[in-house]
């Protein structure tokens, strides 16, 4: 029975914990990370996981601290796993197991390196992304691919959609793989570093709507953050409100200034951008409960004319 270390942090880690004990591997430890008051935590963790099945559990400050990779070392490991594990493994952890170490990304590798790929793909508009079983190397997602496994991406998917599509990816390749991967048999391919992009990590500033890109553009960006991440947002007399639901008009004829309201009626608010019009299906000024774009006209809190993003 192949042993194994397990490093990683949300339900990607969870599907890989159970899978590899699905796969008959033996898990000798999870490192992971403690789970923070700041954070949304909207997704299961792998630590109640491991404390079910008495797998000892971890939380070092710095997993590649000397004394931590001693420890690691002492548990003799056949091979090591990373699911969504938040800090870089460096070289002497990746040397320690004899086949290798290996980490599930949420895209298409080569395309999407980096932090945060499933929100980067929506704001990017992309049709398709996917996950990647690949082994480890010293610079991120870099390493020779294992499996990949598609997943198609609607118009009308958020980040929440599009991670349950990834999760039931991921569970499909791990499952298909993993006996191969414990067995030492599993394929590998270079991957093409010249079609590489890479993206690095997103803070909730970068949520902030430019009333001058195109309807489908700032749709791509509220779909990409909204509900459970920090969401879209512009202000509006010195107020920020969220845009959590849009409907891009890109057919319809320009008008107005960008970031104008052009229409408030029953149906709600049209937005003027810089190609097209938007339709705010839900608002929330910060502070306040969410509201339709409906409500918010007849509670006469915004109305033809306003115009966003003007106040910093």
């Amino acid at each position: 029975m192949p042993r194994v270390i397990v490093l990683g942090y949300h339900e990607h880690c969870v599907v890989g914990l159970e899978e590899l004990l699905g796969a008959g591997a033996e898990v000798a430890a999870l490192v992971t990370h403690e789970d923070s008051l700041n954070e949304n935590l909207w997704f299961p963790t792998p630590a109640p996981v491991a404390h079910e099945r008495g797998i000892p559990v971890y939380t070092p400050e710095d997993v590649n601290e000397p004394q931590f990779v001693k420890l690691l070392e002492g548990l003799a490991p056949d091979a090591i796993f990373s699911f969504y594990f938040r800090q870089l493994v460096k070289q002497p952890i990746l040397d320690l197991p004899p086949l290798g170490a290996y980490n599930l990304h949420g895209s298409l590798l080569p395309k999407y390196r980096g932090r945060c790929p499933l929100n980067w793909v929506l704001v990017h508009g992309e049709s398709e992304t996917g996950v990647t079983l690949h082994h480890m190397v010293l610079r991120a997602d870099a390493g020779d691919v294992v499996a990949q496994a598609a997943v198609p991406i609607d118009f009308a998917d958020t980040a929440l959609s599009l991670h349950h599509k990834l999760i039931a990816a991921a569970r499909e390749l791990l499952r298909r793989w993993l006996p191969e991967v414990l067995a030492g048999t599993a394929p590998r391919t270079v991957q093409d570093h010249a079609q590489a992009t890479y993206f690095g990590g997103r803070k909730p500033e970068d949520g902030r709507i430019a009333w001058q890109a195109p309807a489908d553009s700032i749709y791509n960006l509220i779909r990409a953050v909204t509900h459970p991440y920090p969401g879209a947002f512009t202000t509006y007399r010195g107020r920020r409100l969220f845009v959590w639901q849009a409907q891009p008009l890109a057919a319809e004829p320009s008008r107005g200034r960008p970031g104008e309201v052009v229409a408030a009626d029953s149906e709600g608010l049209l937005a003027a951008t810089g190609a097209g019009l938007l339709r705010l299906n839900a608002l929330e000024f910060e502070g306040a409960p969410e509201m339709s774009g409906a409500q918010a006209c007849e509670q006469g809190v915004l109305e033809t004319g306003a115009r966003f993003g003007q106040d910093g």
